[in-house]
């Protein structure tokens, strides 16, 4: 049973953008860090972009680097939520989109079940 949910993914023409949001369905304890996957049709989930919210390191954001400076990841105003604001999408962007919680931004123990992201010519 998936621990978080994610909103916001839909059709969205290239150079096009879109906000995903995160939040927590269930009960979560030590969330620390948060984090954006994506995985893409018969490709492996990948790493997209990371925010460490509370302990050593709060505030340190990471992106992949095709997404760097396109993307931008944020913590929401309510506890434990996180969205990803993707600008300049691209067709190569097309995945479904999966947020992750956990501990550490090495260590992501709650996932949510996905947001399709689909970007069109």
């Amino acid at each position: 049973q998936a621990q978080l949910v994610e909103s916001g993914g839909g059709l969205v023409q290239a150079g096009g953008s879109l906000t995903l949001s995160c939040a927590p369905s269930a009960s979560t304890f030590r969330i620390n860090a948060m984090a954006w996957y994506r995985q893409a049709p018969g490709k492996q989930r990948e790493f997209v972009a990371s925010i460490v919210l509370s302990g050593g390191g709060a505030g340190r954001i990471n992106y992949e680097d095709s997404v760097k400076g396109r993307f931008t990841v944020s913590r929401g105003n309510a506890k434990n939520t996180v969205a990803l604001q993707m600008n300049s999408l691209k067709l190569e962007d097309t995945a479904v989109y999966y947020c992750a919680a956990g501990p550490s931004s090495l260590r992501m123990v709650y996932w949510g079940q996905g947001t399709q992201v689909t970007v069109s010519s």
